[in-house]
């Protein structure tokens, strides 16, 4: 897989999109940047639906751990705990505008994951996790409905 950049000028700051370097494993996988922020989103697939499924089994997960934001849990408490708040928000978020991207028949089990790398106070990461699900998710659905046509 080759390396390719995007890079798009919003208000004279830099958004880039870039694929093929990180998660070559992953049929989708981009690293979104704006300012500080950074997320690793990554999309997988199964290789065929389950049998008699009728409904398209898609799961958005977005962590922000809290390191990405450069603190380190600490005390009693030494690991990262269960989903917060806005990261159950922000995958719903990220699951109700990427699902209709998929075509028409395409009922195979598909994880789409987001992780934060770094985290700036001024970029909302859960915002560039959104474009770079639909940025992996375009990748391999696309290639999926272009062999399933052929």
């Amino acid at each position: 897989m080759n390396i390719q950049t995007v890079e798009v000028d919003l208000d004279g700051r830099k958004l880039t999109i870039e694929t093929g370097k990180i998660a070559k494993q992953s049929h989708g996988s981009v690293v979104v940047r704006f300012g500080d922020s950074v997320v690793l989103v990554s999309a997988c697939m199964a290789p065929k639906p389950k049998p008699n499924q009728s409904f398209f089994p898609l799961t958005c997960d977005y962590r922000e751990y809290t390191y990405s934001a450069g603190k380190i849990p600490g005390g009693y408490i030494k690991r990262e705990g269960r989903m917060s708040e806005k990261e159950t928000l922000t995958s719903r978020m990220i699951d109700r505008p990427i699902r209709p991207l998929f075509p028409d028949g395409f009922l195979n089990e598909t994880q789409v994951i987001a992780f934060v790398l770094s985290a700036d106070p001024d970029n909302d990461p859960g915002v560039l996790a959104l474009v770079g699900a639909a940025t992996s998710s375009a990748q391999f659905a696309s290639a999926w409905w272009m062999a399933s046509t052929s």
